[in-house]
């Protein structure tokens, strides 16, 4: 029983981190580059304050559910468990040392100027965006193969010939 919650658990919070990645990137990403650049560098930045929090809550939430759910399990489920949570760590790390300090340099051009380089920057936080969302969506495959289980595929039972 204890396994099942932890399965759960570990699905929900993975989905809602690859969700709320996967919305980012489909949505907002492509949106930001077709606004006015001070629109955007406000909007990007203000955006940040609210999102800072919530992602980091999710992505540790994804992190130790999965994490826990490799050490109740054993076999496959552990190897899915355990890859689930070493892509959620990655999305950290992507998000911690990519994402993060752009954020910082973009929440300064807003109330600045961006500098010449602008685009080339935004362009690398779009390719860690890309990334951490890609780790996120994997670690939820893993931990759904892991929730629906490894069952054999059933047999055609024979039937007697006349």
């Amino acid at each position: 029983m204890r396994v099942r919650i932890t399965k759960g658990i570990a699905v929900t919070t993975t989905g809602l981190l690859a969700g709320a990645f996967g919305y980012g990137a489909v949505n907002l990403g492509p949106t930001f580059w077709k606004v006015p650049l001070d629109m955007r560098l406000s909007f990007h930045a203000e955006l940040m304050k609210m999102n800072s929090p919530v992602m980091l809550t999710a992505m540790g939430a994804a992190a130790l559910s999965s994490l826990a759910l490799a050490l109740q399990t054993s076999g496959a489920e552990r190897r899915l468990a355990v890859g689930a949570t070493a892509l959620t760590g990655v999305s950290f790390l992507v998000t911690r040392f990519g994402n993060v300090p752009i954020n910082a340099q973009i929440k300064e051009w807003a109330v600045t100027s961006p500098p010449a380089d602008y685009i080339e920057i935004l362009h690398r936080w779009d390719l860690f965006n890309r990334t951490r969302t890609t780790t996120a969506v994997v670690a939820l495959v893993l931990l759904v193969i892991a929730q629906i289980g490894f069952s054999p595929r059933p047999t055609c039972a024979s039937t007697p010939s006349n």
